[in-house]
């Protein structure tokens, strides 16, 4: 029984998982580097990224079970040694594809190479075998945390906004599901024919959004920044709850924006291709290398309107005092409404998150000064918490008399707003979403 081959499609997705555990990276780019260091060819690719991302999805269970059948518990275990075994389980569970002999050595021999216990492969064959002539009456999980690897107080979380149980189990159980990308497309770039060709040729499965005109969603697909037609600057990736925020703040020809939390920039380009070229959009970033990103993407989109610059949402500057029609804050958050995109952001210490409402609201309090009399601020985040939400804006509002929530209409089943709206991925099939539009008195 040889060694996983250097470059395989377990190895890079366990490295992956040390590197979001050690480093505290992110999953799609610890994921992302590792495959590419590996040079895995479409297949391996894919396998990697389920392998990865559904041991994240479904890590408490994959402990369950580990604990179940072994003798040393999962939190007692070597790192790999743990990683290796959940990659096992997991591939046991919930990958009908894979040969069960496949998935068992394979942990096995990575387990052998990365531990430093002579015993840690013997631990790992023994418990995937006992595992895999017991999956067919294993016993249930207890609750849905453990069923669905959300930490209790997040269950609670979205139990205490959700209340029916029904609907409670259905946003667990997609925030475990595959969740594909989706990209806006950039009238006037290329043919959306030929675009829809090269993505089909490369492997995608294409689909119209059902009812965000423009928008396509692509799965099976990665690595689009190869593509001629990204190059060309028809398309950007951005989800609709994102594209919809800017389209509730609807820009209008000739305005001034100011987008002040703008990486990655789609907000900032859906707000430009909204004004047809007229206006200007000033785009904000703390990170001079996000502010680099904005600005090659604003030139491979063609879109000289956007004006990336340098800049702390939180402090003031002078000079952007009531110029702008609309200001776009799309804060800093937990991002727990991208869970089923980025897997890992669950395991957040709640004690860590206690204090982005007070960042939110500073940064709510500046930029709203930017906001010309009779202008729109636009407050939006990726996540599902009340606290981060409708709290800080009504906050807010008890502290800007001048400023009062403002309806808006958005397309397909949403319809109109009073001016906060939540979207929920198993409501409206989108990231979860928060937007608040706010008008300034003339």
């Amino acid at each position: 029984m040889g060694a996983p081959r250097p470059g395989s499609a377990r190895e890079a997705a366990l490295l992956a998982l040390s590197d979001c555990r050690r480093g505290g990276e992110l999953s799609d780019r610890a994921l992302r580097r590792r495959m590419e260091e590996a040079g895995l060819d479409r297949r391996d690719t894919g396998l990697a990224t389920r392998l990865c991302f559904g041991v994240l999805q479904n890590r408490m269970l994959c402990d369950f079970y580990i604990d179940t059948f072994s003798k040393i518990k999962a939190r007692r275990m070597e790192e790999k040694v743990l990683d290796s075994l959940r990659l096992g389980v997991y591939q046991l569970l919930f990958l009908d594809r894979v040969p069960p002999s496949a998935a068992v050595s394979e942990a096995v021999e990575l387990a052998r190479k990365y531990s430093r216990s002579p015993r840690a492969a013997g631990l790992v064959n023994g418990v995937l075998r006992t595992l895999l002539r017991e999956r067919d009456r294993l016993p249930a999980p207890p609750g849905l945390a453990v069923r669905y690897s959300h930490p209790q107080w997040l269950v609670d979380a979205f139990s205490s906004r959700l209340g029916d149980q029904g609907e409670l189990e259905a946003l667990l159980q997609i925030n475990n599901e595959l969740c594909g990308i989706s990209i806006q497309l950039v009238p006037g770039r290329a043919a959306p024919d030929q675009v829809r060709l090269e993505l089909e040729a490369a492997g995608g499965i294409v689909t119209d959004h059902p009812w965000l005109p423009g928008c396509w969603q692509v799965a099976g697909l990665g690595g689009l920044e190869r593509l001629k037609s990204f190059r060309q600057g028809a398309f950007y990736v951005q989800d609709p709850a994102a594209r919809l925020a800017v389209t509730a703040a609807v820009p209008r020809p000739g305005w001034r924006v100011l987008d002040a939390c703008a990486a990655p920039g789609g907000k900032s380009f859906a707000a430009a291709l909204s004004m047809n070229g007229q206006g200007e959009v000033i785009s904000c970033d703390v990170y001079r290398r996000k502010v680099e990103l904005l600005r090659e993407g604003a030139k491979r989109l063609g879109l000289d309107l956007v004006h990336p610059i340098l800049q702390d949402a939180s402090l003031c500057r002078e000079e952007f005092i009531h110029r702008f029609d609309l200001v776009l804050a799309d804060v800093p958050c937990s991002g727990l409404g991208v869970i089923r995109k980025k897997p890992d952001i669950r395991y957040k210490d709640p004690e860590e998150l206690k204090g982005l409402p007070q960042l939110q609201r500073a940064i709510l309090d500046n930029v709203s000064g930017y906001v010309r009399p009779g202008g729109t601020l636009l407050y939006s985040t990726c996540t599902l918490l009340e606290e981060e939400n409708e709290l800080v804006v009504e906050d807010f509002l008890r502290g800007h008399p001048e400023y009062g929530l403002e309806s808006f209409s958005l397309p397909g089943p949403l319809g109109s707003s009073p001016g906060m709206l939540t979207l929920w991925p198993q409501r409206h099939g989108t990231d979860g979403f928060f937007i608040a539009k706010l008008r300034r008195q003339p």
